[in-house]
């Protein structure tokens, strides 16, 4: 009886140390959170400084400057399809005074597309905080080759001409490419992928006829589009967009399809989850903001701003998309 006595009050010690101890680190997570930032954060911006991702990143620091009293300097470090800059985030301490411009390239299609070939995991070496922005792609087919004036009309065309036409994207492994495949993988068409140098140097020879077809990033073919030029299809995103709102969803046809390259901040795994919080809190604000919205429409962003844990789960989805994809279409890495 005095042994049964002895462990059971032996359990309740450990029970009462192990809900003291728990509530200490909250409590000292919450003084973190509240006292957070006290002095600089780093901001690194994978990309060169210019692009639309440049523009979001330097909006959100100074915004998360003016409002929590501490610079956050924006730092380019462009690279290795941005994982040059990822792989500097991935590694820093997880306090909170790093964090980064992470999107779809780094995070989620160049793992995918190289497995292993990676310095850091695409997911599990980065706490998400908000998904900034998406930059809706653009279905487009040449004008005059190509007579299809809807996306069901140019997938019946391809199943009556499987392999006839061909289509271009950005280069093997880029968002454009991998696009493609999963539109003819869930269409069941076929047509011969010809990889170009960037989507400028694509968009000439669609335009003259050497290609048929691409999904592209609309800042390069919409103009051409306007112009006669280029015929659009369909945009990549479940919405319509609002630059081609006369424009339908590529899933109005296609169900469930939705592609769009994203841009989102990350910090190091392991970062408080409080400080986390208080980051994605304040970044969601801002995005909610009229001329917040207005200024990325500009970039050609489709502001999103997501909670941490919805843009944990969406680069998760992502990467389990993407290496099924690069799987089943047999995508071999320049």
């Amino acid at each position: 009886m005095t042994l049964k006595m002895t462990r059971r009050t032996l359990a309740a010690v450990l029970a009462l140390g192990a809900t003291a101890f728990a509530s200490a680190a909250h409590a000292q997570a919450t003084n973190a959170a509240q006292s957070y930032p006290s002095r600089a954060v780093k901001f690194i911006v994978p990309v060169p400084a210019g692009g639309a991702a440049d523009v979001m990143s330097r909006m959100i620091a100074n915004h998360l400057q003016a409002k929590l009293g501490q610079p956050f300097v924006v730092e380019n470090r462009p690279g290795a399809g941005s994982s040059l800059g990822m792989d500097v985030v991935a590694k820093a301490a997880p306090d909170g005074y790093t964090i980064g411009m992470g999107n779809i390239a780094a995070n989620a299609i160049n793992p995918a597309v190289r497995p292993g070939a990676f310095p850091y995991q695409p997911v599990k070496d980065f706490a998400a905080v908000s998904m900034v922005g998406v930059t809706p792609l653009i279905l487009v087919v040449n004008a005059e080759k190509v007579q299809a004036t809807s996306v069901p009309a140019f997938i019946a065309y391809l199943k009556a001409n499987p392999g006839k036409l061909s289509y271009g994207s950005s280069g093997v492994g880029s968002s454009l490419h991998l696009a493609m495949e999963l539109f003819m993988m869930r269409t069941g068409t076929q047509m011969a992928h010809v990889p170009y140098k960037g989507s400028a140097p694509m968009v000439t020879e669609l335009i003259g006829g050497q290609i048929e077809a691409s999904i592209d990033a609309a800042t390069t073919s919409l103009p051409q589009v306007k112009a006669g030029k280029l015929r659009a299809l369909g945009v990549s995103t479940k919405e319509r967009a609002f630059f081609a709102p006369e424009v339908p969803p590529i899933a109005d046809t296609v169900s469930g399809f939705d592609v769009s390259p994203w841009h989102g901040v990350v910090a190091p795994a392991g970062t408080p989850q409080a400080i986390v919080d208080k980051l994605s809190t304040e970044i969601q604000a801002f995005l909610r903001q009229p001329d917040t919205e207005a200024k990325l429409r500009d970039a050609g962003v489709v502001r999103v701003g997501s909670s941490a844990k919805d843009f944990q789960q969406a680069m998760q989805a992502d990467f389990e998309l993407y290496t099924k994809v690069v799987k089943d279409a047999g995508v071999k890495a320049d």
